[in-house]
């Protein structure tokens, strides 16, 4: 079970029982409770019980998978390219339709234009301060929009 929130537009924060990763993608930089510090650009990480690759898109823009006893989280704010490297995400991060579109995930959390993916999308978006996933089989059958505040 892990827990994500989002504190401002470019950053999501993952929490699990053994660790807490911050992610800007504004700044390619990964924070928290990491033992070497701050990660910079891309790479692939282990942290606590997270796999984290940080893929390189261009312009020292990076976007993130994140793996989590078995979902895989996009993390991408409104970064475009690259989706084909980041590959399966069953929750994607993101303030692209095209993205969502392209990447077809169960959950969305909005980095930005909510009433735009709301329009374009078709769906409602629901509000809650921390989105709680239990495993893979809890996720949505169809898309569900989240807006964390």
């Amino acid at each position: 079970m892990f827990e994500i929130e989002s504190k401002s537009p470019d950053t999501i924060t993952i929490t699990t029982k053994k660790t807490n990763v911050v992610f800007d993608v504004a700044n390619a930089v990964i924070s928290g409770n990491i033992s070497v510090g701050s990660i910079h650009g891309p790479g692939e990480f282990e942290v606590g019980d997270m796999t984290i690759r940080g893929i390189a898109v261009s312009n020292e823009k990076v976007i993130y998978d994140a793996e989590i006893g078995g979902v895989h989280v996009g993390i991408i704010g409104g970064i475009e390219e690259g989706l084909d490297d980041l590959g399966i995400a069953n929750i994607l991060c993101t303030s692209s339709v095209r993205a969502i579109r392209e990447i077809d995930p169960k959950v969305v959390i909005a980095m930005g234009n909510v009433d735009g993916m709301v329009s374009e999308l078709k769906v409602s978006a629901s509000t809650e301060k921390k989105y709680k996933v239990k495993n893979l089989d809890a996720l949505p059958a169809t898309l569900e929009l989240i807006v964390l505040n």
